[in-house]
């Protein structure tokens, strides 16, 4: 009887040494009242994401855009213009033509971060890269998403 005793006393006291800092891992987290989770702290300053879909496949039925012409397009339409970085992923994609045919084809993704100072010029200078890529590759368009970020590095 005495053995448990002991034990007990040792387990609470054990207890007692764990659980006194508990109420200091909790102090760094506080629920808002209505019970919503608490929001991420603001890092990084305003920007503007642009992710541009290009689609590779030409309508005439001609040979589609290879990796190769698609990286020279970059380098010499988008580049210049956004030297501060950007991202390109390929995909696939599908979308509806003007004629009613849905289209799959081999895809680019282009994502660009910009300052929202910038914003007034950066759609001016999108919207060119756009243009040019429907020109020079017969597109009928190139898809454009455009959202509000808050962007450090």
């Amino acid at each position: 009887m005495r053995t448990r005793s002991v034990r007990n006393r040792s387990v609470l006291a054990a207890a007692g040494l764990l659980l006194a800092g508990v109420p200091t891992a909790y102090t760094a987290y506080t629920a808002p009242a209505d019970g919503a989770p608490a929001a991420a702290p603001v890092r990084g300053r305003p920007c503007v994401e642009t992710r541009l879909l290009f689609g590779t496949a030409r309508p005439d039925g001609g040979p589609a855009v290879t990796d190769r012409q698609f990286t020279a397009f970059v380098d010499q339409e988008v580049t210049p213009d956004f030297p501060g970085g950007l991202t390109v992923q390929t995909g696939r994609g599908q979308w509806r033509d003007a004629h009613g045919a849905i289209e799959k084809e081999r895809s680019y993704e282009l994502t660009l971060l910009y300052p929202e100072s910038a914003a007034k010029s950066g759609d001016r200078k999108i919207e060119e890269i756009r243009r040019a890529y429907e020109k020079t590759f017969a597109q009928e368009s190139v898809g454009r998403v455009d959202a509000r970020a808050r962007v450090d590095f």
